[in-house]
């Protein structure tokens, strides 16, 4: 996350097939519901069908090594963390594994509102291709990392080798996966655009049954709106049950010259309005998502 290999097209968080009528009709819809639990100022204990979000990823690296946001402002009480060691260097210690230069205050962070429930990522590294053709490696890693914990309230885990269909070879990671904890996350995306029926019914082919997906909307990358993100959610709850199925919400825009910048409230709100219903993850808060953007989303849903 972010996935880089989308081409940028068409108007921010708008296909073809969103009319702005029919943004206008969801946007009305529910913003009445989300307005009677959101209030500014006050962090909320909220679920998916009364918070703008509920959770934040965290994707760990040299300059984001001490995360701090008022997220919670938005609903969010669950962090997850991208990765705990990433290219082979660790964020925990005792996994054996050599440290990186700095590593956060895990005690800190989970004092914070936003980081009451901790999903945590395991052994990755910041190369997708050169991550899949070590994936019996990060695997062993991950085992190590996930001996050692760190000092939060942990919910879940999160093995961060991404997946889409373009990886021909995925369905070997399907029994690799039996060897790391539960609850278990994967996160998937479509690069090639197959649509969310053929995605979810090619996943449920292969992925253990007891693995949980973030799915990553591909707005931040002008991949697909709102609408149609939440479509592939819907196809993918069909398929593999709901329960399994939660939606990363990507908050950031391609930057002119190369590189992202973050999304504004009116690229943004969109998105974490068109997904309610769902547990919604913003990708990610450190980078991306600052105090300014989160008063600025609660601003506008006021209006």
């Amino acid at each position: 996350m972010p996935d880089e290999h989308y081409t940028a097209h068409g108007m921010a968080g708008k296909d073809p097939d969103e009319p702005d009528g029919t943004r206008r009709r969801l946007m009305g819809a529910t913003l009445l519901t989300m307005l009677t639990s959101l209030t500014p100022g006050c962090a909320l204990e909220a679920d998916e069908t009364t918070s703008l979000a509920q959770g934040v990823v965290w994707q760990i690296d040299e300059n984001h090594i001490d995360p701090h946001g008022n997220w919670d402002k938005l609903g969010v009480h669950d962090l997850l963390v991208q990765w705990t060691a990433v290219d082979g260097l660790s964020f925990l210690p005792g996994a054996g594994l050599p440290m990186a230069g700095r590593v956060p205050d895990w005690t800190r962070i989970a004092d914070e509102r936003w980081a009451r429930n901790v999903i945590v990522g395991l052994a990755g590294r910041f190369d997708e291709t050169t991550a899949r053709a070590q994936i019996v490696d990060l695997i062993a890693q991950s085992v190590r990392l996930a001996a050692v914990r760190p000092p939060v309230h942990v919910a879940g885990w999160y093995f961060p080798v991404e997946i889409d269909p373009t990886w021909v070879d995925a369905a070997q990671l399907g029994p690799l996966l039996a060897t790391l904890p539960r609850p278990l996350w994967v996160s998937i995306y479509d690069r090639a655009n197959v649509g969310g029926r053929t995605l979810a019914k090619w996943l449920d082919t292969w992925l253990p049954k007891d693995v949980g997906v973030f799915f990553q909307d591909g707005c931040g990358v002008y991949a697909r709106g709102p609408m149609t993100a939440r479509e592939y959610a819907d196809a993918l709850s069909e398929t593999l049950g709901k329960r399994r199925v939660r939606i990363i919400a990507e908050a950031f825009r391609p930057q002119a010259g190369g590189g992202f910048r973050a999304a504004t409230s009116a690229e943004l709100l969109p998105q974490l309005v068109a997904y309610k219903g769902y547990r919604v993850y913003l990708f990610d808060g450190p980078h991306y998502v600052s105090a300014e953007l989160v008063d600025a989303l609660l601003k506008d849903l006021s209006r």
